[in-house]
């Protein structure tokens, strides 16, 4: 168990370290993100599906359940609509794109704890429209954490919180790769299709 928990502290500093990257390469969105021929925007438009898919599976067991669910489809038609997306309103779906991670972020710390605390809450509302990433981060973390105490003490959840952690260091390297060689095709997909294998893996916890 020891073990297991070092795994838990390493990963989740790793996560956190490449969202809190996240925020500091892309405070002012940029336009970029990948889609530089059709054939990769394509690709970048199909790997936002599965967002959609797995809001649409995810329990809805309670109203925070049903918003969080509904954040996640957002967050696949949001990000659909930016990589298909041209012209003067690429940037403002760009914003929309964040905004609705760092919602979809948000309704999953309300989803996972009846009680959350409520200047988090009033703060992170605030900070939504203006610093989405950095609300991604915070409430990240607190479901990295959430999910490691859960893994700790129900053995049914280790296998899927392993695949979190993987997926969630392979979305922190693909997605800084894709800042580091913007020319690299295809970074930005498989950053979503990791990134969907981590949320895949936080439905568990609402079972």
């Amino acid at each position: 168990m020891v073990l297991y928990y070092k795994s838990f502290h390493f990963s989740s500093e790793c996560s956190l370290i490449s969202y809190l990257r996240i925020y500091t390469c892309v405070n002012h969105f940029p336009l970029l993100s990948g889609d530089l021929h059709l054939l990769e925007r394509v690709a970048n438009v199909l790997t936002s599906l599965p967002f959609i898919a797995l809001g649409l599976q995810t329990p809805r067991k309670n109203l925070n359940m049903t918003l969080y669910a509904n954040s996640l489809v957002g967050v696949g038609v949001t990000s659909s609509l930016y990589h298909s997306s041209r012209g003067k309103l690429r940037k403002y779906l760009r914003w929309a794109d964040y905004t609705m991670i760092a919602t979809a972020t948000v309704c999953l710390s309300r989803a996972l704890r009846d009680e959350n605390p409520k200047m988090l809450m009033a703060a992170s509302a605030l900070a939504l429209p203006i610093q989405p990433l950095m609300v991604s981060a915070v409430h990240t973390g607190m479901m990295e954490v959430a999910f490691a105490k859960r893994a700790l003490n129900d053995p049914n959840l280790r296998m899927a919180h392993t695949v979190h952690k993987v997926s969630s260091l392979l979305g922190g390297v693909f997605f800084i790769a894709d800042d580091v060689f913007p020319e690299t095709p295809y970074l930005h997909a498989a950053w979503h299709l990791a990134a969907a294998v981590g949320v895949g893996t936080c439905n568990k916890l609402l079972e």
